[in-house]
């Protein structure tokens, strides 16, 4: 019954646009990317027809406050635009994070060497330093430090930063090694020490960190980079007997976030552990997820599951990159083609292959974030700002590809049709703003909307299919006709 109430609502809307007046007609901005060639474009005449899709936005019906979108800082990113000139340097970072580019509002960093840096390094390079008489971030000063300061100039608005590590130094590890291994517990005060002092060490640089993940991927990567493990069981201990005490009695008001690897039932594990008590919970601001787990699905059961067990906390994506492909420099084509594929298509088990078929790479990151935002996420972090044409740097050689792809050796840059998908949802979706309800008449198109601080909505639709979409769009007794072109994402934006 409310399904056919809904469908005569829809049928009373399309009646009554023919009659429209200025005084109820829906004040609307609409941008567009698009395979036929639109890259954020303000698109202003839509072509009226037959068979118009009606999306009613419900901004009575609320949901999760936004903490931002973006992507990361790391070295392998810093080092090449130390490489570009000033002016293709100041492009990027002004196209990340001035008022005219994608306002990105979050971001994160690691915490000593991961696969996209220049090699293996730890600010606690002297084993035994249980007192870490001799912590440096030094490593960091000609490279991530002025990436980050750089940025924060572009920005205007601000962005808050989550840092990650990949693992302690060996020397505090059972197998005394970068990659693999666990933490061993006559470590566990100096690890938590570690955090608290690249906290203050970050903050004297005039870098405020906002949050920090435990142990990026705790469950390892195959042992073929910067990695360290824990159980559930052990990072609620860590951070429980150590971490949080610690970082509480220095001052540290940072978020602690946890797990920090993909969706799926492990995701729903350590949500139990985690969340299990107040005790367990304590000094855990939420959990951090990535996609990896599939390029097709992203584990709604598992994301409700998780805002379930503590629907005060935070559930942040982290991390996501077409990974297991090297750039296709100059080529927009492709990245609106079926043609990716990720580690999973060649050594995913049997069991897990449907989740890694080939994929369209604009439609991954759009479908993902729509459904992440759809289902409780708050904010969403894309890997590496900047690569080379080969995918890199990376120490692993562990090629994968950003939004903007440069060539330092003839100073060029190439802004994939990625950086302009994740600049629908970060430009026009802002910090604070809070999801809202949406009703929609047709499957085939994905949808999310959010209401900003200032009053605004970002809606932002995502039509996957072979031809054009028109769209009533109506809030309240306000409405208008749009018209999505196929294969595109579009962010309108309905004014207060």
């Amino acid at each position: 019954m409310k399904k056919l109430k809904f469908y005569f609502v829809s049928f009373i809307i399309i009646i009554i646009m023919g009659c429209q007046t200025k005084q109820n007609k829906l004040s609307v901005e609409v941008y567009e990317t698009s395979s036929n060639g639109n890259k954020l474009q303000r698109i202003t005449e839509f072509p009226s027809r037959d068979g118009a899709v009606s999306i009613r936005l419900d901004p009575d019906h609320k949901f999760q406050t936004i903490t931002g979108f973006g992507g990361s800082f790391t070295e392998a990113s810093a080092y090449l635009l130390n490489k570009l000139s000033k002016k293709n340097r100041d492009l990027i970072l002004e196209a990340y994070f001035g008022t005219k580019g994608a306002r990105y509002s979050l971001t994160r960093t690691h915490i000593n060497s991961c696969d996209f840096s220049l090699g293996n390094y730890s600010y606690a390079p002297v084993k035994g330093d249980k007192e870490l008489e001799h912590f440096s971030i030094d490593e960091d000063r000609d490279d991530l430090i002025p990436m980050i300061r750089d940025a924060m100039a572009h920005s205007v608005d601000g962005f808050k930063i989550i840092a990650s590590p990949w693992t302690a130094p060996p020397w505090m590890k059972d197998n005394n090694d970068w990659r693999g291994g666990k933490l061993l517990p006559e470590y566990y005060d100096c690890w938590a020490l570690f955090f608290s002092k690249y906290l203050k060490a970050y903050k004297k640089e005039g870098i405020d960190i906002w949050g920090i993940t435990v142990e990026n991927e705790p469950l390892g990567c195959g042992g073929n980079w910067d990695s360290m493990h824990y159980t559930p069981e052990e990072m609620v201990n860590f951070v429980k007997n150590h971490l949080g005490p610690k970082l509480e009695a220095d001052g540290h008001h940072v978020k602690v976030l946890g797990y920090d690897q993909n969706r799926g039932e492990e995701l729903e594990k350590w949500a139990n552990v985690i969340y299990k008590n107040e005790s367990s919970s304590k000094y855990f601001d939420g959990l951090a997820i990535h996609w990896y787990a599939s390029t097709v699905d992203w584990f709604p059961q598992s994301l409700n599951f998780t805002h379930n067990k503590a629907p005060g906390k935070h559930l942040i994506q982290t991390e996501a990159c077409i990974d297991a492909e090297v750039p296709h420099w100059q080529d927009d084509k492709w990245y609106w083609s079926e043609e990716a594929t990720d580690w999973g298509w060649d050594w995913a088990p049997a069991d897990q292959k449907k989740f890694h078929p080939k994929y369209v790479p604009v439609y991954r990151y759009a479908r993902d974030i729509i459904g992440c935002m759809n289902n409780w996420v708050d904010g969403w972090v894309d890997w590496n700002m900047v690569l080379d044409k080969q995918g890199g740097p990376n120490w692993f050689k562990n090629w994968c590809i950003a939004p903007v792809i440069v060539d330092p050796d003839k100073d060029e840059v190439y802004f994939t049709p990625l950086y302009y998908t994740m600049a629908h949802f970060s430009k026009f979706i802002r910090p604070g703003a809070v999801r809202i309800g949406v009703e929609n008449t047709d499957s085939s198109l994905m949808i999310t909307a959010a209401l900003n601080p200032d009053g605004s909505i970002a809606v932002v639709v995502l039509n996957m299919n072979s031809g054009s979409k028109n769209i009533y769009l109506s809030l309240g007794d306000r409405l208008t006709e749009l018209q999505i072109s196929a294969q595109a994402i579009q962010t309108i934006v309905v004014s207060p």
